[in-house]
């Protein structure tokens, strides 16, 4: 049986990389100031985040796609416009194209200390960016129900927003290296299947009465039931480099959620697969984000991702169009045309260097193309 409709608000978090404008590399600290001044934006959030290189924003609670679409360009802008003050620009994107890990500092905060502490060398390489799309769904075993059937679509998202190819200044073959990183923390990944959210809590006390976690948003994976708010909290993603891009996103992952539950309502579910098959898909997605296929399950065969998406918009038109969003998910086929960040950084990378640049360079016009992306349609 169905619980009470949820609302489907959405909340977006984004994490940016903070550039030096001459060197084009990391900066090695906020300058004084720079995160108090922050403060002064209003409707939303700013703050540091564990790198000292990285200022994360947070969109307030948003009815629908367009409302939240306001709010992350309002806190792109601005944020864009703070650090420009200081000489800088923000990246958004899920790695830089050549900045060494080794050489960065984490942010002097409890929180972050103590996860240093835990993790140690793995922690120190998280140099990555990502964006988190909170959905609201208020009661507590429908959350974990769609949690369940969702995972099914987390590799396609993946694929959407790949925006991380390089990584410590090399190509590393992967459109999604950031989720190669992250992987690396314990707690991460797909979530475990619960029957419902009793079960969600005996799990997850055991970690928190063993001391081993302190609460629930020390689980890392890519989709969970926030710790802070009745949300559904989707974390598979890349940061896109364009608004847009990511805005797709959000409004994929609401519409999803809300087909779902139509088909809840008449005892209907999407079919749940393995751990194991979904995580094939993830790692064909972390690999050749769209320009490959991902496994249809169903027929055991690989399906190019430009079918795979029509697929995905047939399926949630009735549900996008209800929630004032079709048009923002049918900008996937734009994304298939144009190509992601990752590929369009490998792009003007390979261009560069048949234009005669060093490889330094060439990295140095990724950058560039970035801090221009980064700005489009806010």
């Amino acid at each position: 049986m169905a619980g009470p409709r949820p609302t489907f608000t959405v909340g977006i978090e984004e994490e940016y990389f903070v550039v030096d404008r001459e060197t084009r590399d990391l900066v090695p600290d906020m300058p004084d100031g720079l995160i108090e001044a922050a403060d002064d934006i209003v409707e939303g959030t700013v703050s540091p985040e564990f790198i000292r290189s990285q200022i994360e924003i947070g969109t307030p609670v948003a009815q629908n796609i367009p409302e939240v679409r306001e709010h992350a360009a309002r806190l792109r802008r601005d944020v864009s416009n703070l650090v420009g003050e200081y000489g800088m620009a923000i990246i958004s994107a899920s790695t830089h194209p050549f900045a060494a890990w080794g050489e960065q500092r984490h942010t002097n905060k409890e929180r972050y200390n103590l996860l240093v502490r835990a993790m140690q060398g793995v922690v120190r390489r998280l140099l990555i960016c990502g964006m988190h799309v909170h959905v609201g769904i208020e009661d507590d075993d429908t959350r974990i129900d769609l949690m369940n059937q969702v995972v099914y679509f987390l590799p396609h998202i993946l694929a959407l927003s790949t925006s991380s190819p390089f990584f410590d200044g090399e190509d590393t073959g992967l459109k999604s290296y950031r989720t190669t990183v992250f992987r690396s923390l314990p707690r991460t990944g797909l979530p475990e299947e619960f029957q419902d959210w009793a079960e969600y809590q005996r799990h997850t006390r055991v970690l928190m009465d063993s001391g081993v976690i302190e609460d629930t948003t020390r689980l890392w994976w890519d989709l969970r039931p926030s710790g802070r708010y009745p949300t559904l909290e989707m974390r598979a993603s890349d940061i896109c480099t364009r608004l847009d891009d990511g805005i797709t996103i959000a409004a994929i992952y609401v519409s999803l959620l809300a087909m779902m539950y139509r088909l809840r309502q008449t005892n209907q579910r999407w079919r749940i697969y393995s751990r194991m098959l979904l995580d094939e898909n993830t790692w064909r997605a972390q690999r050749y984000g769209i320009s490959d296929s991902l496994i249809d399950f169903g027929k055991s065969e690989l399906v190019p991702f430009p079918r795979l998406v029509d697929e995905m918009i047939g399926l949630v038109r009735q549900d996008a169009t209800e929630l004032g969003c079709i048009e923002h998910v049918e900008n996937a086929r734009m994304i298939l045309e144009r190509g992601t960040s990752a590929d369009q950084q490998v792009a003007v990378y390979e261009q560069a260097t048949k234009n005669g640049a060093e490889h330094r360079e060439a990295l140095i016009e990724v950058v560039d193309f970035l801090i221009e992306e980064t700005l489009v349609g806010i």
